[in-house]
């Protein structure tokens, strides 16, 4: 597996990391181990804190320095990663201020006697991330197992290396000791050795169904505590009452948000036959209007998919769909110019049949479908392999929540397009995986419940 900085926007080659050898991840997890058993899990929880908390402070003192590797490996628009910058920040202070609260013992009512749960720590976590969010899907899993008191060895993404460093170096310099949060760059044989490794105890992947497989499948075989979030391909209904102002605004946010790269993003939109026309009329307007350019132009509205792969994947992808019978609205077409940039692209007329029906698009690529009701749209938005977000658009609030709760997912959001943020619980079910970050349940997934009872 290569770890190299390739600039999306120009395709140059920037940097190449060289993998870490065996030796190098035995020593690895052997000082994770070690920090975890004499350290980190024994420091009263005040001290984590005040480290946690230096963290988010140096990622808001230096919030440029941090977003520009993020917009160089992956192509986010620069005022995006910024944005990256600041949800990092808060996802950690968040878990400094609340994971007392959270981790504070539960007294349970008993006939006699007294009993008790307490929250401790696991040990080491093995954690595999994407390049999408390279700094808040990190953030997600740093914030609360550094503060319950776990040690984390992380394993990103190849195409953004020095994404990675920062962020190891950023708890090194808020004054963690070293093997509280380290980084690895490995190839996958090496990760499963790790996963196999008896001083892991918990494994925690943000990433495709295919590594969530495969890496569920390893930590499964070695008995150890895993979360998987995994691709979606979330329905965004937009119901006969719907406001058009917000389904437009939500709905092109949704969608080319991350120039698509979403797990969440709006990908399947399910419109009532009623309002279809004007929808889609004024969606494909919008979409007209973006403007593709280098992302660190203030003026460029839709960046570069993440690398070459990446775009031979979507184009494939559409193609594949309009065999299958799909029709091309928008777009469609890789775009005359360096970078790997794909059209603004919107598909239309797409059957059950059509490997598109059910397949993630991780693109600006929007899938138009046409229903006659509410009770159609719910189907509709269930027929998938996945379930992760969703979104309804609607004038009636109760409407909106009646519909919610026919929707067989982990999150839905009425009228507004899936997003996060620090105190909403994060993950889906089905082939989206399982388990959850962020909130309070976020903070509970690598910890050992202890029951204490007293006669």
């Amino acid at each position: 597996m290569t770890y190299q900085t390739i600039n999306p926007n120009n395709e140059e080659l920037v940097k190449t990391f060289p993998e870490h050898t065996d030796q190098q991840l035995e020593e690895i997890i052997a000082r994770a181990e070690g920090t975890y058993q004499n350290g980190w899990s024994l420091k009263p929880l005040a001290e984590r804190k005040i480290i946690v908390k230096k963290a988010a402070s140096i990622l808001r003192q230096n919030r440029d320095e941090f977003a520009s590797p993020i917009t160089l490996e992956m192509g986010k628009l620069f005022r995006e990663a910024q944005a990256e910058v600041d949800l990092s920040a808060d996802i950690l202070d968040y878990y400094a201020d609340n994971a007392e609260k959270f981790l504070a013992p539960e007294k349970l009512k008993v006939h006699e006697g007294e009993a008790f749960v307490e929250n401790a720590p696991l040990g080491v976590l093995f954690c595999v991330e994407p390049w999408n969010f390279p700094y808040y899907q990190l953030a997600r899993v740093a914030g609360p197992n550094l503060m319950v008191g776990n040690t984390l060895i992380v394993k990103h993404a190849p195409n953004v290396p020095q994404c990675a460093l920062a962020f190891e170096k950023l708890f090194l310099d808020a004054g963690a000791p070293a093997g509280a949060y380290t980084n690895v760059f490995l190839s996958n044989e090496q990760a499963a050795t790790a996963i196999a490794d008896k001083r892991i105890k918990g494994v925690a992947l943000t990433g495709s169904e295919r590594a969530g497989a495969a890496v569920a499948a390893e930590a499964g075989k070695a008995l150890k505590k895993s979360t998987m979030e995994l691709g979606g391909s979330d329905a965004f209904i937009v119901l006969d009452d719907a406001d058009m102002d917000t389904a437009i605004k939500w709905g092109v946010w949704g969608r080319m948000n991350n120039t698509g790269q979403c797990c969440v993003a709006a990908k399947r939109f399910i419109l009532d036959e009623k309002i279809a026309d004007a929808f889609v009329d004024r969606f494909k307007k919008e979409m007209e209007k973006l403007v593709p350019g280098d992302p660190m132009d203030a003026q460029t509205t839709i960046g570069p998919l993440c690398t070459k792969g990446a775009l031979n994947l979507v184009q494939q992808q559409i193609k594949t769909a309009v065999d299958g019978g799909a029709k091309v609205l928008l777009g469609g077409k890789r775009l005359n110019r360096p970078g790997y940039f794909l059209e603004p692209t919107v598909l239309t007329n797409i059957k059950p049949e059509n490997p598109a029906y059910y397949q993630e698009f991780f693109a600006p690529v929007a899938l138009i479908f046409r229903v006659k009701n509410e009770q159609e749209a719910v189907k509709l938005a269930n027929d998938s392999p996945y379930g992760l977000g969703g979104s309804v658009i609607t004038k009636d609030i109760e409407r909106g929540k009646r519909v919610a709760r026919q929707i067989d997912t982990g999150m839905v959001f009425i009228n507004q397009s899936t997003w996060t943020a620090p105190d909403l619980p994060f993950g889906g079910v089905k082939n989206s995986g399982y388990g959850r970050e962020l909130s309070d349940l976020g903070i509970g997934e690598f910890v050992n419940k202890k029951l204490i009872r007293v006669a």
